[in-house]
């Protein structure tokens, strides 16, 4: 009852006109960001951090923003998987199997409207899930001292890639270049100077914002000036028809059982460290054909084959959100963009935010439900207009892109040498990407560097300097084997999951074609 009492007090913390608007405005702009081929969660999310700081929003209103864009942007992928079968990010890749297929057969709408339902109702499960077992999982964090923080943290690192890591080489890469750089600035301890090379502006370190916005912003529009001209999906995009853009009974009641199982494996798949939406949407696919599909239907047009991958990919986005809120470590690429917006609104995620800050974590469980509502209002009357987007070519996206990245820093530090310095990660974001290492692990590091770095030193102070203190306790044991079975997990396994899906999308895409 108490959880209960605290999520109606997060409604009337939401329910207020200002909170009300932004969460229309974030899930409008979330669902465009999504549509857009490349963008995906991550970088919408890092794209409007700068907008928020430069209308001097509070944090329960910026973080409802960016929470609405996250929710709206998950959403907003299956748009061009569906119609141009590009998927928006990866977890929309399941999506196309036969997302697809009903376009070509014209029932885009159809496909486009049952999609949004079944995302609503993946968002709406794991929105539930996270009011019930965030407070839980706060509980066991009260357990934890330095030495069981410091294997969390590794747990983190070592995880993040999850099974659809291209290759853990590169992650590891990314993670030790990431503490690197939050290793620059003053030692916290001795108070020396590290890696400043002199320069007085760095002896504060690198500002996450800065660092987040040249990686994930700044990059893409360095990719766009690489290969200039239209791209493929709005090319592709051009005479699209939509058709009916309401599903019929009958295939929403054909649909729900699919719907709510894919819910249940996508929301454990977002809490569950290393898994993520892309695991999720696959597990959901996979299961689902198994279980129901007895004549061969799937990956030819079938509804449940769009409604399970949805469902799942949705509520794994709202499960990476409980251990970011319970724990303080990101879920997701994306959970992590929003770490760092809440770390620079000087609130620490973690065991003590449901106490210390109950009206900001609640406010934003309680948009959350608002917002689901929303998109599913905006998602199914206005699927034309957001098919129109696609049609936005990039040479017009991207100024917009590099513009809110200037002004939203320079309005956030008013300093010059953090828009240097971010035009540096932007060019370092661009090459990294070239070579395929991903940038998660890096902003990871950035954000948990010298968390990583404290609790380490107390745990050796602690301890006088016995390293055995780091697997002194049950609790640090499991966490360290969760760690490294999660490390070499997508080593063993990685590779074959991968194969597995694209195998079975370019089978069914050809069968259908």
């Amino acid at each position: 009852m108490d959880t209960l009492a605290s999520l109606g007090d997060g409604f009337l913390v939401a329910l207020t006109w200002q909170n009300m608007f932004l969460a229309l405005v974030g899930c409008f702009l979330g669902t465009i960001m999504g549509a857009l081929p490349g963008l995906g969660p991550s970088n919408g999310v890092a794209i409007l951090i700068p907008l928020a700081f430069t209308l001097g929003l509070p944090a329960t209103p910026a973080l409802i923003l960016l929470t609405s864009v996250y929710y709206g942007a998950m959403y907003g992928g299956r748009i061009s998987s569906i119609l141009l079968n590009i998927p928006g990010d990866e977890p929309a890749l399941m999506t196309t199997l036969d997302g697809y297929p009903m376009a070509q057969a014209g029932r885009a709408g159809e496909a486009l409207a049952l999609s949004g339902i079944a995302s609503f109702v993946g968002a709406f499960f794991a929105t539930w899930g996270l009011v019930f077992l965030a407070p839980q999982l706060v509980k066991l964090a009260l357990l934890f001292g330095p030495a069981e923080y410091f294997a969390l943290f590794t747990l983190a690192f070592a995880t993040l890639g999850g099974i659809s890591s291209k290759n853990q080489a590169k992650a590891a890469f990314a993670a030790a270049l990431g503490l690197g750089i939050a290793m620059v600035g003053v030692d916290g301890q001795t108070g020396v100077p590290r890696f400043s090379f002199g320069e007085v502006h760095l002896y504060d370190g690198i500002d996450f914002l800065v660092a987040i916005v040249g990686l994930f912003a700044l990059s893409e529009v360095f990719i766009f000036l690489e290969h200039r001209g239209e791209d493929e999906g709005s090319k592709k995009a051009k005479g699209i028809g939509i058709g009916r853009i309401t599903p019929s009974l009958s295939m929403l009641a054909q649909c729900t059982p699919t719907m709510l199982r894919a819910s249940v494996i996508g929301f454990v798949a977002g809490v569950l460290p290393g898994a993520g939406a892309s695991l999720g949407s696959f597990i959901s696919y996979s299961l689902e054909k198994k279980m129901v599909d007895r004549k061969g239907t799937f990956g030819t047009g079938d509804p449940r084959g769009v409604a399970a991958p949805e469902a799942g990919n949705n509520a794994a986005a709202g499960g990476a959100l409980v251990p970011m809120l319970a724990l303080g470590v990101p879920g997701s690429g994306t959970t992590a963009v929003l770490l760092a917006m809440l770390l620079a609104l000087n609130i620490t995620p973690g065991p003590l935010l449901f106490s210390q800050n109950p009206d900001v974590v609640w406010g934003l469980i309680a948009a959350l439900f608002i917002a689901n509502f929303m998109l599913l209002a905006l998602n199914i009357p206005m699927v034309g207009m957001f098919v129109r987007v696609l049609l936005i070519p990039p040479r017009i996206l991207m100024p917009i892109v590099a513009m809110v990245s200037f002004v939203g820093i320079y309005g956030i530090s008013g300093s010059s040498f953090d828009l240097l310095v971010m035009v540096i990660f932007g060019v370092l974001g661009w090459v990294l990407r070239k070579f395929d290492v991903p940038l998660v692990p890096i902003i990871l590091g950035i954000l948990l560097g010298n968390d990583m770095e404290a609790n380490l030193r107390r745990a050796m102070t602690i301890s006088d300097g016995d390293w055995s203190v780091l697997v002194a306790s049950p609790l640090s044991i499991v966490l360290w084997t969760i760690a490294v079975v999660g490390f070499v997990l997508p080593i063993v396994f990685g590779g074959l999951l991968r194969r597995r899906m694209t195998m079975r999308r370019d089978a069914e895409s050809s069968t259908s074609d």
